[in-house]
């Protein structure tokens, strides 16, 4: 979950893209042995996402509440 503010002019789309790429090469330089086995192919990321928006007004420390109270992924 990331909870970010952008202004109106980025497309959300550029903005997933951006970040996937990017936290994709980090964490393939520094885990590259460990993730292998989790890999779609040699895709780290699936294409798909999810976003969902606010107004302006809307409490986000409701939001970020909840952020925090996710469960953390398990190790199966």
């Amino acid at each position: 979950h990331l909870l970010v503010e952008i202004s109106p002019s980025v497309r959300i789309s550029d903005l997933v893209r951006t970040l996937k790429s990017v936290s994709s090469g980090k964490i393939r330089q520094e885990f590259s042995q460990q993730i292998r086995h989790y890999l779609w192919g040699k895709r780290f990321w699936t294409r798909s996402y999810c976003v969902i928006s606010v107004g302006d007004g809307a409490p986000t420390q409701v939001i970020e509440k909840y952020i925090q109270k996710q469960k953390r992924p398990t190790n199966n």
